[in-house]
């Protein structure tokens, strides 16, 4: 039962947003920044973030070598620029709207391990710097093989080591922190726990029910649930994909600090206030990872502990102290779907596993589309 005064004056709006992550909140912030005085609601069905912007790793990642020359194989070059130059203008978005400072970004460096058989992943190393020359301020990949005594990883495993020259490091608890406390400045609402059951357009805008229960109105509609999205939109060519991440308790005289990849970017690490965080693994079980669930597999939790210990921490005993997963979205290729649905329902998703890096200028860029 509801008020004439609750439903004259509490549900209308003239934007929702369905997904409080980072693309749904930097898109709502965009449209603040172009029309201030846009009544915006973004509409959040956990009491947090369900997907994985609050559960990803904290990489501020453009790509790895060998992620790239896989990449390569199977699209244009140009289509690969683009994606690698949307992830550098993603970031340049996110730190100058967020501040350095406030999400503890710093660039102690990326590094790639080059196990033997990406070895001849080197003899290319010289060709992707040029393919990104007109992207980045310098050149994207170095070797890095007089790091191997330093960070004390397995010589058996790990041949050589690259270097990734524009990748940073961040907290994602206190990124998105700051992105909820931009959004709620600027007056934009956020509501959780509204799980969206239903919406349909008509002349006079798109009415979404949350929980059954409460009738939503607005003029626009923004879906920006990534994996979650196929529940609105089942046709469209998205791809649940889950992320596994465990990590250590502190670990004495920890070698090397900074964020890795290896394995063409499947898996990844780093150094958390004297902890390793580890995830990775999915192309362990594509199937089995292949899912909306969030959970963890025993397979997959088994061979990250395994990796930790014979690969990044040879010879050392290590305390596991906590395991999560998240959500991610993928599709036949790794563009971002930015896309009216109809006249008044707009779509952002399918980040491909690079939310942190491109979903700011996913946000801006539905934002733009959004203009009225």
């Amino acid at each position: 039962m509801l008020s004439y005064w609750e439903k004259q004056s509490l549900l209308r709006y003239d934007v929702i947003i369905v997904g409080s992550g980072i693309t749904g909140l930097s898109t709502a912030i965009s449209i603040k920044e172009q029309a201030p005085r846009k009544r915006i609601l973004v509409l959040e069905r956990g009491l947090l973030p369900t997907g994985a912007s609050t559960r990803n790793a904290g990489f501020a990642c453009i790509g790895s070598l060998t992620e790239i020359l896989s990449d390569l194989r199977h699209m244009p070059e140009t289509d690969v620029a683009a994606l690698v130059q949307m992830r550098r203008k993603g970031l340049q978005l996110l730190r100058a709207r967020i501040g350095d400072d406030r999400m503890q970004y710093r660039e102690n460096g990326s590094y790639e391990l080059i196990g033997e058989a990406e070895l001849p992943a080197l003899d290319r190393l010289e060709a992707v710097n040029s393919l990104l020359s007109h992207i980045l301020p310098g050149p994207a990949f170095s070797q890095a093989d007089d790091k191997l005594p330093t960070f004390g990883f397995s010589r058996e495993s790990v041949r050589a080591i690259v270097r990734n020259n524009f990748e940073g490091e961040l907290h994602t608890g206190l990124m998105m922190r700051t992105l909820i406390d931009l959004a709620m400045e600027r007056g934009i609402e956020i509501k959780t726990g509204c799980d969206v059951t239903s919406f349909e357009e008509d002349g006079d805008g798109v009415h979404v029910l949350v929980n059954n229960l409460l009738r939503f109105s607005a003029g626009q509609l923004a879906l920006c649930t990534n994996a979650f999205a196929t529940e609105f939109l089942p046709e469209e060519d998205i791809i649940p994909g889950r992320g596994q991440v465990l990590i250590t308790a502190p670990v004495q005289q920890l070698p090397f600090k900074g964020i890795f990849h290896f394995d063409e970017g499947y898996y990844y690490f780093r150094e958390l206030n004297g902890r390793v965080l580890f995830g990775g693994g999915r192309n362990l079980d594509f199937e089995g990872e292949t899912t909306p669930e969030i959970a963890l597999s025993a397979r997959i939790q088994q061979d990250l502990e395994e990796k930790l210990r014979t690969v990044i921490l040879p010879g050392r005993e290590v305390t596991i102290e906590d395991r999560w997963a998240g959500i991610m979205a993928f599709g036949r290729n790794k563009q971002p779907i930015i896309k009216a649905v109809s006249p008044r329902v707009f779509l952002a998703a399918r980040m491909g596993g690079m939310g942190v890096a491109i979903g700011s200028e996913v946000g801006r860029s539905l934002a733009v589309l959004m203009k009225d």
